[in-house]
């Protein structure tokens, strides 16, 4: 249906706008068509692994490329198996996500930084026949774990990207384009969950997901034919490898993939390419933003900056603005969803730019539900978001059980984040469910009081969690970051900024200060830990003067 943005909903169920088709193409056959109508336009900025050198391919090189690597693949293994890729941002990434496409194997992703215990849970449970690694990331030793985890998987093939004979063959065997997958709905990629709460859950995702998540949310929030986008975040995660990597192969666009963060070398880049779009978490657009305001060289003036994972303040949104010119998109959703449900648009106003998470792209169906009953919401009631449509994960792999609790009998998938949508369908996140504070009965959204400390002057960051008491079951504790030095009456003025913005009972009865707090590999606060390590006294108290 298509659907009048004037028409206000009667309930938090807004249906999925159909005006926009679906496409049908695997990712193989996106890029061969770009290598078609794209050929001699530069695809893929990067550096390789190893020697560091710099690469730059056109659309013709980067087929050329893939091909090359699915003729090795399909020397290795059948259709259909998986294949582990364990590296940083290096451009053998892209290439190697382009060549397991093409030879109709599933891509399993895999975080750099995961310790021996967890890269052999991860290719134990996925059952990867071929695990491709990267020999260092930093100074972490990538090829002796390897080495030593081949050893208790003997059915694995372990190739160091190094040995590049083995990964890419010399030629193009021409069957391969041939027999490439033309199915949309076949299995393309596993993607591993953070695990916030319990182990890894491998998510399984298709062809048409990716391909179109991708290129609805480009297209969404007005990213242009042509435009070279910045990556610099990590390969192994949905928005770079779908969203900052499909995304600018729909638009016949230039990556600039950004091997190690750094933020001058970020800015660097963006000037040197002539960048119009900028990829963020809002740790990397925090320290982007300080690096130019340290620096004497003129800010690079950008299109659009889009992202998301966590609250992204007011204050960095009008930061963003007014050094790039650029409009800041914020976008919402989950792995399981591939990964985008909604964004916010170029022509949101200022108040729905930073208070909400825009509408739902095309083709995505979003609901409010009550999360005891589940029946829909009333426009403005918080409840659990779901949504579903073409974007939804085939299941958790060999974990029936996770799947049946995340997808219902209806198709929707219960995302976990609490939220509210109002009358004419914009999403505001208040939080996560099981992260929900119950203060003497009293429900509280961690993210609400969140979003309100972010806005004080002397706050640079502020996680909020339930600590335990007897008299009240919860108590509302915050863990601050302080921007700059930490004022004598800190407490009183937190306290008080609060209470002038929220409900009495949401505000924090215990406040910390603490730098480093623990963290997912995608930058999400892992408050589980941080709740154990508070009741431990890790973290300073402000006293109660």
């Amino acid at each position: 249906m298509l659907l009048n943005d004037s028409a206000l909903l009667t309930e938090a169920h807004r249906p999925a706008d159909t005006s926009v088709e679906i496409l049908e193409v695997t990712v193989g056959q996106l890029l061969v068509d770009r290598a078609a109508t794209h050929a001699d336009t530069l695809a893929l900025v990067g550096t390789r692994h190893g020697d560091h050198a710099p690469v730059r391919l056109t659309y013709a090189e980067l087929l050329d490329e893939a091909l090359r690597v699915a003729t090795a693949l399909r020397t290795m293994v059948e259709p259909g198996a998986y294949v582990a890729i364990w590296a940083p941002n290096v451009v053998e990434w892209p290439v190697i996500e382009y060549g397991a496409a093409l030879a109709g194997v599933v891509l399993v992703a895999l975080n750099p930084v995961l310790r021996a215990g967890e890269l052999d849970y991860a290719i134990g449970h996925s059952g990867a026949q071929v695990l491709l690694h990267a020999d260092r990331s930093r100074e972490y030793d990538m090829s002796t774990v390897a080495q030593d985890l081949a050893a208790h998987h003997p059915g694995l093939t372990r190739i160091s990207l190094s040995d590049r004979e083995r990964w890419r063959s010399d030629v193009v065997d021409p069957r391969v384009l041939v027999e490439a997958p033309t199915d949309p709905d076949a299995v393309v990629m596993l993607q591993y969950t953070s695990g916030t709460t319990s182990t890894p859950k491998g998510v399984v995702l298709r062809h048409r997901s990716l391909v179109n998540v991708a290129r609805l949310t480009l297209d969404a929030v007005g990213v242009e034919r042509g435009a070279v986008a910045v990556n610099p975040l990590p390969m192994f995660h949905t928005a770079a490898c779908v969203i900052g990597t499909l995304g600018p192969l729909w638009t016949g666009g230039t990556v600039v993939l950004v091997e190690q963060f750094d933020p001058r070398t970020v800015l660097g880049l963006l000037r040197a390419e002539s960048a119009s779009v900028l990829f963020y978490v809002p740790a990397v657009l925090s320290a982007i933003i300080e690096a130019q305001r340290g620096s004497d060289a003129p800010a690079p003036q950008l299109a659009v900056v889009m992202g998301g994972a966590s609250t992204v303040t007011a204050r960095m949104i009008a930061d963003a603005r007014e050094l790039f010119g650029a409009s800041v998109i914020n976008l919402y959703g989950m792995t399981e969803l591939s990964p985008v449900v909604s964004a916010t648009r170029p022509d949101d106003t200022q108040d729905d730019q930073v208070e909400t998470v825009g509408r739902p792209l095309p083709q995505v169906e979003c609901k409010i539900v009550d999360p005891v009953t589940g029946e829909s919401c009333a426009c403005d009631e918080t409840g659990e978001i779901c949504a579903r449509g073409y974007q939804r994960f085939v299941e958790y792999l060999d974990d029936p059980d996770a799947t049946a609790g995340t997808i219902d009998a209806d198709g929707f998938v219960h995302t976990g984040d609490l939220g509210a949508m109002d009358a004419r369908g914009y999403l505001r996140i208040t939080g996560r469910l099981k992260e929900m504070i119950i203060r003497g009965g009293e429900n509280i959204a961690p993210a609400e009081i969140e979003t309100c400390l972010a806005r004080h002057p002397s706050v640079l960051s502020a996680t909020v969690v339930g600590l335990p008491d007897e008299r009240l079951g919860e108590v509302v504790a915050a863990v601050i970051t302080v921007r700059g030095d930490e004022p004598v009456d800190l407490r009183e003025q937190l306290v008080a900024h609060v209470r002038e913005h929220l409900s009495p009972h949401k505000c924090p009865t215990r406040w910390f200060i603490g730098d480093e707090l623990p963290v997912t590999p995608t930058g999400k606060v892992r408050k589980f830990e941080l709740v154990s390590r508070l009741g431990r006294g890790e973290f300073g108290e402000l006293p109660d003067t």
